[in-house]
């Protein structure tokens, strides 16, 4: 089962680098907001794995709010710059 858990963080590993580079490379800020939303979500996968790893329910509650107000966040920024035109 840890051999499990080491591919699940290792691809998080990945994505997250990849995510990365689009939020430094990224030509417009549309793409920036998109690739910040997504790096939040895989941290939140993180943790979800992390929590599954220990067999602990605690954090599951606070990694739900914290996906929603991402989620809630990544649209009233879109909002924003789409009234802007940028």
């Amino acid at each position: 089962m840890t051999a499990v858990f080491a591919v699940c963080f290792a691809g998080l590993a990945v994505a997250a680098l990849l995510v990365l580079v689009r939020l430094l490379l990224g030509p417009s800020v549309p793409d920036r907001i998109v690739s910040l939303d997504t790096l939040l979500q895989v941290v939140v996968a993180g943790v979800a794995i992390a929590a599954a790893r220990t067999r602990s329910g605690e954090f599951l509650a606070v990694l739900l709010a914290v996906s929603l107000l991402g989620f809630l966040g990544t649209v009233v920024v879109a909002r924003f710059v789409e009234r802007r035109g940028a």
